[in-house]
C-alpha cells in the first residue's frame, strides 16, 4: 500500500481487496494502481504492504499482476511449488513481524508442474533430478499418493487435487512453524490457501 494512502486495513479487509483485484484481472478491466513515479518516490523510506503472497515460481502467475497490485501493496515470496525452507520462513516472519502484515496467502495454481512430477512420483515414476529438485517434489509427493489408482484415472484431475492438497499442506506447516505460530495465534496473522487457475484468471480460497 502507498505510504500516502488511508491506514492499513485488517485481514479480512486486505483479503477482499485481494479478491476485488482479482476479480479485474480476471475481466480484464484492470486498474495498474500503485505505479507512477510519485508513489515509488513515496516508498523509499519504508513499506507497509497490506498482505504477503507465498507463490509458485511459475511465470504466469505474477502475484502484483494476479491481485491488481502495485508497488509497496506485496510483500511476494516464490518457489516452485510453494516449497518452504529456512529462508522463506525468515522471510514470511520478517513480514509478520517488523512489517506487521496481518495477511498471508498460499497460492498455489492450476497445471503446476511441481505437483504433477510429484503425482508422477507418487504412482512409481522416477524423482526429477538434479538432488535438489527431487528433495523438493518429495515434500509434495505424500498428499499425492493414492491417486491414479484406477485404470482410467485422470492424471489432470490428480494434478489438480494435488494442487489443493499441496496448498493445504503448506497452510498447515507455516501455521505450526515457531516462526509464524505466535502471530497466527495471538491473531495477528492470517493465513488463506487459494489457488489461482490459469484458465479463467480467477483465485478461489482452497
Amino acid at each position: 500500500m502507498a505510504q500516502n494512502d488511508d491506514a492499513r486495513p485488517t485481514a479480512d479487509e486486505a483479503w477482499t481487496l485481494l479478491q476485488k483485484g482479482n476479480g479485474r484481472w480476471a475481466r480484464g478491466e484492470t486498474e495498474g494502481p500503485h505505479r507512477s513515479t510519485d508513489v515509488r518516490a513515496s516508498l523509499v523510506d519504508g513499506q507497509e504492504p497490506v498482505a504477503m503472497v507465498l507463490s509458485c515460481s511459475d511465470s504466469r502467475v505474477p502475484a502484483e499482476l494476479v491481485f491488481d497490485q502495485g508497488l509497496g501493496d506485496l510483500f511476494v515470496v516464490r518457489t516452485a511449488g510453494q516449497a518452504v525452507d529456512d529462508a522463506v520462513l525468515g522471510s514470511l516472519a520478517f513480514g509478520a513481524g517488523p512489517l506487521g502484515i496481518p495477511l498471508l496467502v498460499v497460492l498455489g495454481h492450476s497445471r503446476c508442474g511441481a505437483v504433477k512430477a510429484a503425482v508422477s512420483v507418487a504412482s512409481g515414476g522416477a524423482a526429477p533430478t538434479p538432488s535438489t529438485l527431487g528433495s523438493l517434489v518429495a515434500d509434495i509427493v505424500p498428499v499425492c499418493e493414492g491417486g491414479g489408482a484406477e485404470a482410467n484415472a485422470d492424471p489432470n484431475a490428480d494434478v489438480a487435487a494435488g494442487v489443493d492438497a499441496n496448498v493445504r499442506r503448506v497452510v498447515a506447516q507455516l501455521t505450526a512453524s515457531p516462526s509464524l505460530a505466535g502471530a497466527v495465534c495471538s491473531g495477528r496473522l492470517r493465513v488463506v490457501g487459494a489457488r489461482y487457475d490459469l484458465e479463467t484468471g480467477e483465485v478461489v480460497e482452497v
